[in-house]
Parts: C-alpha cells; sequence; structure tokens
C-alpha cells in the first residue's frame, strides 16, 4: 500500500533536489532555527513536539525549530503524526495502517508493527486510508524528517474528532501501545494556531493556547479554545500528544519559536505557527 503525496509542489518543492535545497533555506533562514544539524544527539529529553502545517514559504521556517530539536536529541525509533482532518471524510480517527509514503524524497515507512499496537490497543481508533488521501496536515511533516533521518519509521493519525473525551483516549493509547511494544517513540502534533485574523488577536490568542501546551495542560487547552473561540485547526491532536507525551514521561513544554504568516510578508490577517518541544525533567 503506497500513498502518492497530495500537496508536492503546492505547499513544497515536488521535485527531490529542489526540495532539499528548500528545507535548508528554511533552517537558515531569518526565522529558522540556523544551519541543519549535522549529528543526531543521545539526549533522549525530547517526547514530542507541536510543529505547524501551512505551504513551506509561510510555515516551514518556524517547523524546523521543532525538528532540529529532535534531531538534536536522537534518533528515535519511530514517530507518531497526529494531524487533523480539514476534509472531512474517512472515520472519526482515522490510522494508515501499512506501507508507504511517497514525497519527492522518497518512501516513508508505515511502522507497521507500531500500528497495529495501537490499533488493538485503542477502541476509538479506526484502520483508515480514505481520511488521508487529500489530507496535507501530516503529509508536510514527512520531508523534514527525511532530509535529517532519511528512512524512518511513522504511523499516521488523522482526527476529524478533537473533542477533549477523544483525545485523551487516543493520546494515552498511544502511550500504552509503544509501552507494549518496547518503542522509542515522539509524537509530533501537527497543528497551525489562529486562522485568519489581525496580528495583535492572533498574538493574545495563540499566547493563551500556548501556555496550557508549556503547562502539559491538555483540558486546560480545550477551555481556552472553547471560552476564547481560538481557530486553531489541530487543538485535538495537541491533546492527544500532551496526554501521550505526560504518559510516556514528558514534565513540560518548551516554546522554542512562534511567528505568523505576517512575518513572512505584510497581511492584515494572519495565520500563527509555533515550534513547541514536550520533554522530560
Amino acid at each position: 500500500m503506497s500513498r502518492r503525496p497530495a500537496v508536492a509542489g503546492q505547499f513544497y518543492e515536488g521535485r527531490g533536489e529542489a526540495l532539499r535545497s528548500q528545507i535548508e533555506g528554511l533552517f537558515k533562514s531569518k526565522m529558522g532555527p540556523g544551519s541543519p544539524p549535522k549529528q543526531p544527539g543521545s539526549e533522549g529529553r525530547v517526547v514530542g513536539a507541536v510543529v505547524p502545517h501551512a505551504g513551506y514559504v509561510y510555515s516551514g521556517a518556524v517547523a524546523a525549530w521543532s525538528y532540529s530539536a529532535i534531531y538534536k536529541d536522537r534518533r528515535p525509533g519511530s514517530f507518531v503524526i497526529l494531524g487533523p482532518n480539514h476534509h472531512g471524510v474517512g472515520s472519526g480517527v482515522s490510522l494508515f495502517p501499512e506501507g508507504t509514503w511517497e514525497t519527492p524524497l522518497g518512501a516513508a515507512s508505515i511502522d507497521d508493527g507500531l500500528a497495529r499496537a495501537i490499533l488493538k490497543t485503542s477502541s476509538i481508533i479506526d484502520k483508515d486510508t480514505e481520511a488521508h488521501a487529500y489530507e496535507h496536515s501530516i503529509e508536510v511533516q514527512i520531508p523534514f524528517l527525511q532530509y535529517l533521518f532519511g528512512g524512518i519509521r511513522f504511523v499516521p493519525i488523522s482526527m476529524m474528532l478533537q473533542d477533549l473525551e477523544t483525545a485523551t483516549e487516543v493520546g494515552r493509547d498511544i502511550a500504552k501501545a509503544a509501552k507494549a511494544e518496547g518503542a522509542d517513540v515522539v509524537v509530533i502534533a501537527s497543528t497551525d494556531f489562529s486562522h485568519y485574523v489581525p496580528p495583535d488577536v492572533a498574538h493574545r490568542n495563540d499566547d493563551l493556547a500556548i501556555q496550557r501546551i508549556l503547562a502539559m495542560d491538555a483540558q486546560g487547552l480545550f477551555r481556552v479554545v472553547e471560552e476564547e473561540s481560538i481557530s486553531m485547526c489541530g487543538y485535538g491532536p495537541v491533546m492527544a500528544a500532551i496526554e501521550a507525551c505526560t504518559a510516556m514521561g514528558a514534565k513540560r513544554g518548551e516554546l522554542l519559536k512562534y511567528a505568523t504568516s505576517g512575518d513572512v510578508m505584510p497581511m492584515r490577517e494572519v495565520v500563527g505557527y509555533a515550534s513547541i518541544a514536550m520533554v522530560r525533567g
């Protein structure tokens, strides 16, 4: 089973060498973390990360901060990537169970053993490929991982349901399955923050959400998103990642970078982006 890329040539460069050059440029850009790291570390502090998923020209430099932090920390055995379902197709929580995902940088392999363990553990996550066919929120993360790590193994989970109860269950099931498999997993939550609001509103509202993430407070994040009507598209994946990472030993979040689309080019209404690491200790 092989998934072809849905947004190559749109959200990011569609040819291999051009994509490598684009990603390198994002690291080195004024909003990026600097030159791409050369060697993976061996610390084991990073359990998860929050990463944006807009077109690379807007959010790629912010995303590079999370991937730099992961790579400098270690090479994990597998990644679980959670993203929102923007298209409204497929099941409420959809896991792509086996095979590969193609990008211009090659094939990324599904960790089918971990995928089976998650499906066995969970009563709410369904085996489903339909939700992933045209969804970009997970796809745009893969080239960053391939650029840094080469071959990777991962489990993609698309969330149409983003209520607190669902997210809590999904997160805890991921942690249980990883423990049962003895897997060294990094959990990635794909989300953008405020959508198409004035910059001051984006900064205010996004900071409210980010503070709850830094505190590893999934319930608080859900409450502030609801009460302040924050147009954050992937709060469910983030809540699930908080629950999974907490169960796997993460104690706090670290804000690596925040910016908006208005930092890339002037605009009256902006979209917010953040990279956040969830770490032990």
